[in-house]
């Protein structure tokens, strides 16, 4: 499923394209230092990353293929307008793809620690390809008084260049010579010259780098608090926010309740310090809560923050949405309501009465940082003037002001979520089995069609999915668009077909269709590569060697604390061996009816995530490679970690390996079983055997036939 970047040059440890015993809750293990950061100030705590060095680019400019004459586009003429505007001020605004809650900030890209998000967000905040035409998930958008440019990752370059204007230069981030946002702005801006964000729509880390970066050019970044200039110029034609009611998940399916998992993370606050802490990742909510919503396209969450103190919690949500039997829930857990829109009033009033806030400052926008600190700030004078005549009382030994500060880790309720109960897992292996059923009667549909030589659209076969599925028990939705690419349109790795530009299914040309679903007990993803016809030499090979990384890592064996991008090379080695690769990354977190994309574990290139691959994560498995203008290839199962029973344990520790969700046959007519060793041939007939004998239960007539010839064994030549 729209699989991850792999370039490290691509992110910062905090956002995209900037260059520079309670099994519920685990304790943060790490000891980070902690940095005082003013001692005119709260004493906030943050934890610090380690950064890339300078990078040496040429100007953008120089690496731009030529487009043509730009012709003047009416939105960035009118979004320059509001440049000049009293109050306002600026030469140069950031549009990124994320939202208030760092949805869609880039997936796979940009959060902190390999943190994955989901792909997409509520129209009404698409608000970087309203501006810039781009409608891929992963981008970030500047506009100066006198340029436009869009950084994108290789995922995306096909797309980007079909949708962009003349008017804006492509970023093909990640390629050699071409700049970070933060460089390109340096570079194009005079010094002194100021950089407008809506500070909503950046976490905290990312405004801080951001800052950072341009001041060395002497560039000023300027929060618009009050205004999204982009909504300014959408006025009317902008879609109104979601406001679909809200559900209960129920416990058989959540495995804990809303009071235990709370009490758990109250004793986390304890533990470090803090009075409460702000969540604000929607599908932390939804988990912590056992909730579910559909403000998201195809991610059952609702837009949301959580405060949960050590003897209460506030949810900020729009009231319309909270049926009486969520209200119910709620009150049963203790948890009142409050007006979406009044977070940073009660960011306020906390900081005011004292309180020691937890903020995940990676996650947390940086309106709410700064409005905690500002509050922080008001407290202490306030306390300093009162204390003229009673200094003593009111300071510590070291000198600092006691006052209540903020500390900055990674919010516990991240690895939480990621470590899923028995019910969770539970719920994950029936939905994929039911959904098996609905991809075995699907390719059993579209294998007869074929052959009868009826023309289908790439959308045809998506719809058609799409009503296999939907006839399954407990299905909501899919989890993100299907990827449903015939050829050359395979090969743009997160296309999604388009109605009146989408190709017809050429049985003589790959076919990749990348697709998954919500149900009400799990989520799935799936990647199959097929040809209807005779594949090529070529084409064999390439898909052999893709299957040769999938079952690479499907079979490894790793001790426990090791990170995903440790794995990561198992599944290129094949193709590395012949001089290819993949743009992506291997492997993203799955959550149990929740986001088809989650964290903090991955598996990737990128190195600098280190969350260990644990017990109880659900992973993806998808290597792919991808010829432009020509094919696509990629091979997807989910994976759930699980202990191995193996021999010997050097150094007293349990080692890890895979159980596969995922139950759909992988086509042998692409497979050159000359590239294949013994045992992966015996792990493809083991699969296959397992295949059968999990799914076809579930299916009758032609459907089973199907699965019963695409699951006997293969030998070696």
């Amino acid at each position: 499923m729209r699989p991850l970047s792999l370039n490290p040059s691509l992110c910062s440890s905090r956002f995209p394209f900037f260059s520079f015993s309670n099994p519920i809750f685990l304790k943060f293990r790490n000891n980070p230092t902690f940095f005082q950061k003013s001692r005119n100030g709260p004493p906030f705590f943050i934890l610090r990353c380690c950064s890339s060095g300078p990078v040496t680019a040429k100007p953008s400019w120089e690496l731009q293929r030529n487009r043509g004459v730009q012709e003047p586009d009416e939105k960035v003429v009118a979004l320059r307008q509001l440049f000049s505007k009293p109050g306002i001020g600026i030469d140069a605004y950031i549009i990124p793809s994320q939202d208030a809650h760092q949805l869609a900030s880039c997936t796979g890209v940009g959060p902190p620690e390999g943190f994955l998000l989901p792909d997409v967000i509520a129209e009404c905040y698409t608000r970087r390809t309203y501006i810039s035409g781009f409608t891929g998930s992963a981008g970030i958008a500047v506009v100066t008084k006198d340029k436009a440019a869009l950084w994108t990752d290789g995922r995306y370059f096909l797309q980007a260049e079909k949708q962009l204007s003349s008017s804006w230069i492509l970023m093909r981030a990640g390629n050699l010579g071409v700049p970070g946002t933060s460089e390109w702005l340096n570079d194009v801006l005079a010094p002194g010259g100021r950089v407008g964000i809506d500070p909503f729509l950046f976490s905290y880390d990312a405004a801080e780098e951001l800052k950072e970066a341009i001041s060395q050019k002497n560039l000023e970044l300027v929060y618009l608090y009050d205004l999204n200039l982009v909504d300014e110029i959408w006025k009317e034609s902008r879609p109104k926010p979601p406001n679909k009611p809200i559900r209960v998940h129920d416990l058989k399916y959540a495995g804990v309740d809303v009071a235990s998992k709370l009490s758990t993370l109250r004793a986390e606050l304890v533990g470090t310090g803090s009075s409460a802490i702000v969540i604000s990742m929607l599908d932390e909510v939804a988990w912590l809560l056992n909730l579910r919503g559909s403000d998201v396209p195809h991610s059952p969450v609702m837009y949301a923050y959580l405060i949960v103190e050590v003897n209460a919690a506030k949810l900020f949500v729009d009231k319309s949405k909270v049926m009486p039997e969520v209200m119910d829930h709620l009150k049963k857990a203790g948890v009142e309501l409050r007006p979406y829109d009044s977070i940073l009033s009660e960011i306020r009033r906390l900081a005011a009465e004292g309180a020691n806030l937890w903020l995940d400052t990676s996650s947390v926008n940086a309106a709410i940082v700064e409005t905690y600190k500002s509050a922080c700030d008001k407290y202490l004078m306030n306390r300093r003037s009162r204390s003229k005549t009673k200094n003593k009382q009111y300071f510590e030994s070291d000198g600092l002001s006691v006052g209540p500060f903020g500390v900055y880790l990674r919010s516990p309720v991240s690895l939480a979520k990621a470590l899923k109960n028995p019910s969770e897992l539970e719920g994950m292996q029936n939905s994929h089995l039911r959904d098996a059923a609905a991809l075995a009667q699907f390719w059993c549909w579209l294998e007869e069609e074929i052959h009868k030589n009826v023309n289908l659209t790439e959308v045809d076969v998506a719809h058609k999915l799409l009503e296999f599925r939907s006839k399954q028990d407990g299905f909501l939705d899919t989890s993100f668009d299907t990827i449903s690419g015939s050829g050359a349109n395979g090969a743009i790795i997160h296309y999604t077909p388009q109605e009146e530009s989408c190709s017809v299914v050429d049985p003589n040309k790959l076919f990749l269709l990348d697709s998954g679903a919500q149900y009400v007990d799990g989520t799935t993803d799936i990647t199959r590569t097929v040809h209807f016809g005779d594949p090529t030499a070529r084409e064999k090979e390439c898909f052999t060697r893709v299957l040769k990384g999938h079952i690479a890592l499907d079979e490894v064996v790793f001790p426990e604390n090791t990170p995903g991008f440790v794995l990561d090379a198992f599944a290129r080695s094949a193709l590395w061996k012949i001089g290819l690769d993949y743009r992506h990354g291997t492997g993203h977190g799955v959550g149990a009816a929740l986001n088809v994309h989650e964290g903090p574990q991955s598996i990737s290139f990128r190195y600098g995530n280190m969350t260990p691959i644990q017990k109880g994560m659900i992973v993806s498995n998808e290597p792919g490679y991808y010829e432009d203008h020509a094919f696509g290839i990629r091979i997807e199962n989910l994976l759930c970690v699980r202990e191995m029973n193996t021999p010997y344990r050097y150094g007293g520790i349990e080692y890890l390996g895979f159980e596969k969700l995922t139950y759909v046959p992988i086509q042998t007519k692409l497979v050159d079983l000359s590239l294949l060793s013994v045992n992966e041939i015996e792990w493809v007939n083991c699969y296959h055997s397992q295949v059968w004998e999990k799914v076809s239960p579930l299916l009758e007539g032609s459907a089973s036939q199907w699965l019963w010839n695409n699951t006997r064994p293969v030998d070696k030549q």
